[in-house]
């Protein structure tokens, strides 16, 4: 009813300046196109302005005359909350369903994927995942997590480029569930899942003066989370584990970190094997003394927190218990670790 009123008015103005014959063209050019046309699919850019988005229309065949529109914007105080986005619209739509759908931001839904990556996949596991979404080769998606090439968030967040590391982008490919366009580049997926590592990191208070503190660089804290996250599975003993790993790190005992060797392996093991252990890798924390060059798993955010606030113990040793509950049993000495395996052993039976 408003509307109808304000067209009105609209049109006793024109009549008085224009008179009969020029109202009539006014008129006439404010009407909606034959609604025989079919539905057109148009964008409007972010930044566009209300003038810009008329000509558009016009262009496009949805109305007939983009100055009537313009004007009718001005007198209606309309076109400030356009929203860009792609819309679909019809020649016979008025200019109020028009201007109604596109102060709502009425866009057309894009087609997305939806994939989820779980806490402690690989770089390889990743490229998998989403090649399977994708539909594409994984090596496709691989070869951009080693090169990091056209990545705005390899600069960001610092990415080291070395020769011994196995995959570049390891430890920093966020895991999490993701709701991308499905026409969307393996560059533009990747970078999603830099993006969103940032974002979490971010929501650590103070993470970079903590960092600092310990006098670590965010690879090296992220290589730690890594072990962190393929070493344990009950939460709460996530900043002992890393706590254990700055332990032995600082009287610079070897880690000798199964997850390590196991990164090495094309296909995981139950159980690591002697040879295993002598593979020859700057990974093999069972013949080098330190941190691996890099991380071997994409960590979760409580396990970079733990990385980040280790808890402070005595400890050096732990092993996993064989009860069911998938915890660990923690030792100072070498011989309480001994002590701990043949407990773990009997609690298997």
């Amino acid at each position: 009813m408003k509307s109808a009123i304000r067209t009105v008015l609209i049109i006793i103005l024109l009549l008085v300046a224009a008179g009969g014959g020029g109202a009539w063209y006014i008129w006439n050019g404010m009407q909606p196109e034959e609604p025989a046309g079919s539905a057109v699919t148009f964008t409007i850019e972010k930044g566009m302005g209300s003038a810009e988005i008329a000509d558009l229309l016009e262009q496009n065949g949805i109305i007939r005359n983009s100055l009537f529109f313009k004007g009718y914007l001005k007198w209606t105080k309309e076109g400030s909350s356009f929203k860009a986005g792609t819309y679909v619209a019809s020649p016979g739509d008025t200019y109020d369903e028009l201007i109604k759908r596109l102060n709502a931001g009425d866009v057309v839904k894009e087609e997305t994927v939806t994939f989820t990556i779980p806490e402690g996949y690989t770089a390889e596991q990743i490229a998998k995942k989403l090649a399977e979404a994708w539909n594409q080769d994984a090596a496709i998606f691989l070869e951009i997590m080693d090169t990091g090439a056209g990545l705005k968030g390899i600069d960001v967040l610092g990415i080291p480029q070395d020769k011994n590391l196995r995959h570049r982008l390891e430890g920093y490919l966020f895991p999490e569930t993701y709701e991308l366009a499905k026409d969307s580049t393996t560059q533009e997926v990747v970078e999603a899942l830099l993006d969103q590592f940032q974002k979490k990191l971010d929501t650590i208070p103070n993470w970079k003066q903590k960092l600092e503190v310990r006098g670590m660089t965010l690879h090296e804290l992220l290589t730690v989370a890594s072990l962190v996250e393929r070493e344990v599975v009950v939460d709460s003993e996530r900043p002992l584990v890393a706590g254990v790993i700055y332990n032995r790190l600082k009287k610079e005992q070897k880690l000798e970190i199964d997850a390590t060797v196991q990164y090495l392996l094309d296909k995981q093991k139950e159980r690591l094997l002697f040879k295993d252990l002598e593979v020859d890798s700057p990974y093999n924390t069972y013949k080098n003394v330190g941190l691996p060059p890099g991380p071997i798993s994409n960590p979760g955010l409580a396990s970079i927190q733990a990385a980040l606030e280790p808890e402070a113990s005595e400890y050096y040793f732990y092993v996993t218990k064989k009860d069911g509950t998938q915890g660990h049993l923690f030792a100072k000495t070498y011989k309480e670790h001994l002590a701990n395996i043949e407990k773990s052993k009997q609690e298997s039976k």
